[in-house]
């Protein structure tokens, strides 16, 4: 299948399923530029709808090409074999502040840890940012691949999470910083 093509950009998008249900994934020549959860029929309209007003784009769909490499990682990590994703990723849906933290956050945060957000602000030169990240996590357009999950309250609180508190609970359980629930 062809990818989408405007303005020397394309874009692909599938979706998949996982354990924390499915994951709309679109990528362009650049990398993977967004997941997002829960992505049922009107969820990926709305998806694929900003997608093409930012990119100028209109995605196509197709798990093959740019998306094979995301989609193996991603059913890996799930699975428990993948800690660390090594893939080429497109900042363009991010920038300024947000994009400074979701790097740090991508490549200063392993996986099995978290970090307070008062603690990653202070990790940009932002001490006092602390909602600032919180709602640089709100916007990560690649949530998992870039650890949105693993930011926490300082006191321990799970705080926000995009996709749902118990979407970051099963993330937090796969890597072992949570114990699985008894029941």
């Amino acid at each position: 299948m062809d990818s989408a093509q405007g303005e020397g950009r394309t874009a692909e998008w599938a979706v998949v399923s996982g354990r924390i249900g499915p994951l709309l994934l679109a990528a362009t020549a650049d990398g993977l530029v967004g997941v997002v959860f829960h992505a049922g029929e009107e969820v990926r309209r709305e998806a694929l709808g900003r997608i093409t007003a930012r990119l100028g784009v209109e995605p196509v769909e197709t798990a093959t090409g740019r998306l094979a490499e995301p989609i193996r990682m991603l059913e890996a990590y799930f699975a428990g074999r993948l800690r660390e994703f090594h893939l080429r990723l497109d900042w363009s849906l991010t920038s300024g502040f947000n994009r400074q933290v979701l790097r740090e956050l991508a490549s200063g945060v392993p996986y099995g840890t978290v970090v307070g957000y008062g603690e990653l602000a202070a990790r940009v030169g932002q001490p006092g940012a602390a909602q600032a990240v919180g709602a640089a996590m709100g916007a990560n357009p690649l949530p998992v691949v870039v650890p949105c999950h693993r930011v926490v309250e300082a006191d321990g609180g799970l705080g926000g999470f995009g996709g749902g508190l118990e979407t970051k609970r099963r993330l937090l359980v796969l890597e072992g910083v949570l114990p699985e629930p008894l029941f």
